[in-house]
């Protein structure tokens, strides 16, 4: 057999979104890259809810598409729905989300994937890892058919699949996911090479005959009538009317008082489950005993594809006994007749407590190895996308002997996401949300493109077309400024709209861009009330119009410039990097505590070092002074504000400034 055939630059272990994202980030990146998989036929497989986006996960899946990823570009091929939420309030908060045909985005990750030159995948199961005689170094992979195949750079991102266990009731088996094998043995080889694992719950609802719900009894929650794609590469997205509803409805008493009945069997309160599970996507049976004084709770009926009738119920993830299971959702409105496809169930897997990688995703411990997803501890389809996108770039930037790429707080919130990751570590599964962003109004969801296409393009994942797409949207955006600024309105152009919206009159002409500055007044809505929109807006491609782009950032400009000086002081710290063999036990003028975790973390920088929970301001004072008797001095400004590298990674952890507005 052809040597070359078990050697590749870079391996990927599992087939999820994050495995398929750090895959073609690889590849796309000219790495000759393998993705090992245990079922082809599950590569992209959405195994919780058919949905991408919403508040703060909507944000990262933009990023990822920003950068040139999958995620985006599949979502719209798949959507089935497409909504903004949070409409009512600051356009920071604004999150999109698209309900997919299950089905339909498994296939178009699939076909993304083979698109690519030199991506090659294999059905198999990863049940080793392969290093240096001493363990230090990454050299490839070993399956459970008996197979070595090398690299030196390797990203695990197994899931719920290591060591998986599912759970109804008082029965309990392995498994990935329903239908699917747990994956053996890594856990135990990674334990062999000094690493710690822990394990953490997630759950999934039961699926329901969609043929056998009256949806005469729920609430109608169609798509946007405006609704935006994904991607910056898209233009159309089907008609509302070829989109489909979701349905709303309501738990009741006598729900909660059927469920009640398993509690007893329930492998979460019987003890059998240890792990924790998400705080904030809690299963039902949790939201009822945490919350006893409700009377309901909403139960969201999404459609899993446009050529099934399986339906996903949202809001009532369980592992209670099957019988119980089929007793309560029965007698929740509109499901009273309703035949269950398939039960809910838990699922225990292990994760690696984050503190044992760097911002880079590569492990602390072994050279070459990154790990990316739920591994991590986190939840969620767009966390594990984005940590795959970040692992599979970083692997290719270690093969050509360059710095990582390290996203700062202040440019995304995949910066966030990886920061609170190392720096704060997790116990539980983390789930993205705009509340954990200090700088939410420079991160908003339609302008990643501006933030992060042209570092995609630096890197080769951002194509042409793309790079060309960012370049025009800037040029429009500040094409109709300047108009908005040299443009002058009469009152009579005027008056009537700005006494509609309850805002003041103006009694002589005046420069347009300051009506458009109140907060009353819609910009489109103004400029064609005055009969002026086709002299002043500049046509953009992609998602909002130059001009509501430019009335966000003209609205929100004080915040704007109020998150920018937090930034630039912040990064102040950001420029103090600290020695990687910083002996942290020697600051005795520190509580123990700050010393075992800047130890166990060993931040980069300060800025890093001032986020790890436990550290003080007063600590960071201390460990500055240190570093100046050492002699460290801080990296040229320019470095740290230019520079992707670990030493100049992050932001900050100021308390967020527009909390008025978001």
């Amino acid at each position: 057999m052809n040597e070359n055939y078990f050697d590749y630059d870079v391996i990927v272990v599992g087939g999820g979104h994050s495995g398929s994202e750090a895959a073609a980030a690889a590849a796309n990146m000219g790495a000759k890259t393998l993705l090992i998989t245990m079922k082809l036929d599950a590569i992209g497989q959405m195994s919780c809810n058919p949905a991408i986006g919403g508040i703060g996960k909507g944000h990262i899946a933009r990023e990822i598409d920003a950068m040139g990823g999958l995620m985006g570009r599949v979502t719209d091929r798949a959507g089935i729905q497409f909504r903004m939420l949070n409409r009512s309030k600051g356009p920071a908060v604004w999150g999109p989300r698209a309900q997919c045909d299950r089905a339909a985005y498994a296939t178009a990750v699939r076909e993304e994937l083979e698109a690519i030159p030199n991506l090659y995948m294999r059905a198999d199961m990863v049940t080793e890892v392969l290093t240096s005689e001493d363990g230090s170094t990454i050299e490839g992979v070993r399956t459970n058919l008996g197979q070595s195949f090398h690299a030196p750079a390797v990203i695990l991102t197994t899931g719920t699949f290591s060591n998986g266990v599912i759970h109804v009731g008082e029965k309990n088996f392995g498994g990935g996911r329903m239908g699917e094998s747990a994956s053996r043995g890594i856990t135990d080889c990674l334990h062999e090479l000094g690493f710690e694992s822990g394990r953490l719950k997630t759950g999934t609802p039961p699926r329901l005959d969609g043929r056998t719900i009256d949806y005469s009894v729920m609430r109608e929650q169609p798509g946007d009538q405006d609704a935006t794609s994904f991607s910056y590469m898209s233009d159309e997205l089907p008609p509302v009317e070829d989109q489909l509803s979701c349905w709303l409805t309501d738990t009741t008493p006598e729900v909660h008082e059927t469920l009640r009945t398993g509690f007893d069997r329930s492998p979460m309160f019987a003890g059998r489950i240890e792990a924790k599970g998400p705080r904030y996507c809690p299963s039902i049976e949790d939201k009822i005993d945490r919350f006893s004084e409700k009377n309901s709770h909403q139960i969201f009926i999404e459609p899993e594809g446009r050529h099934t009738d399986e339906v996903y119920v949202n809001g009532f993830s369980t592992s209670l006994p099957e019988d119980v299971q089929l007793e309560a959702i029965r007698k929740v409105p509109g499901l009273e007749d309703v035949h269950v496809l398939r039960p809910g169930y838990a699922i225990e897997y292990d994760f690696f407590p984050p503190y044992q990688i760097r911002y880079s995703l590569e492990t602390k411990y072994v050279d070459g190895l990154f790990f990316a997803g739920q591994i991590n501890g986190t939840t969620g389809y767009e966390e594990a996308g984005a940590q795959g996108l970040m692992a599979g770039i970083n692997a290719v930037q270690k093969l050509r002997d360059e710095d990582p790429i390290i996203l700062k707080r202040s440019e995304a919130y995949i910066g966030v996401l990886i920061d609170d990751l190392v720096a704060k570590g997790t116990d539980e599964p983390y789930r993205m949300f705009t509340s954990r962003a200090e700088h939410r109004i420079l991160l908003r969801q339609d302008n990643a493109d501006q933030r992060l296409t042209e570092l995609g393009y630096r890197l080769g994942l951002a194509s042409q077309e793309r790079y060309d797409r960012m370049v025009e949207k800037q040029e429009a955006v500040k094409a109709t400024r300047r108009a908005l600024e040299s443009t002058s309105v009469r009152p009579e152009q005027v008056n009537d709209y700005l006494e509609e919206q309850g805002t003041s009159a103006i009694t002589q002409p005046g420069p347009v861009i300051q009506l458009v500055k109140r907060p009353q007044v819609d910009v489109d809505d103004l400029l064609r009330h005055a009969g002026i929109y086709d002299d002043v807006v500049t046509p953009t491609p992609g998602m909002l119009s130059a001009s509501r782009l430019v009335e966000i950032d003209l609205k929100y400009e004080g915040y704007l410039d109020r998150q920018q000086q937090m930034v630039e002081k912040m990064e102040e710290k950001e420029r103090w990097p600290i020695p990687e063999d910083f002996d942290y036990h020697e600051l005795d003028t520190i509580s123990k505590e700050a010393r075992e975790k800047l130890d166990r973390i060993r931040p980069g920088n300060l800025g890093q070092a001032s986020r790890i929970s436990g550290v003080r301001a007063s600590d960071v004072s201390v460990l500055m002074v240190l570093l100046k008797q050492k002699g460290v001095k801080p990296l040229p400004k320019e470095r740290t504000i230019s520079s992707h590298s670990d030493v100049s990674a992050s932001g900050d952890g100021a308390p967020a400034s527009a909390d008025a507005v978001t």
